[in-house]
């Protein structure tokens, strides 16, 4: 069976994908947390999908 290796997010570094990798996806703690960063400080984010109903048209029926 062979391993699989991915590229960690930060880095690029390559990454084997087994349960003894404490940090994975990331590889290591350093760039884990640097990731934590990027989202805390909304460097990263999910994008969100508008709705057709704009707000002003919910205000007064909730």
């Amino acid at each position: 069976m062979s391993e699989t290796i991915v590229n960690c997010p930060t880095c690029n570094q390559d990454v084997i994908w087994k349960p003894e990798s404490k940090y994975r996806p990331f590889c290591s703690e350093r760039c884990q947390l640097i990731d934590l960063g990027e989202w805390a400080n909304e460097e990263k984010r999910i994008a969100a999908v508008e709705n057709d109903v704009m707000t002003s048209d919910l205000e007064g029926h909730y």
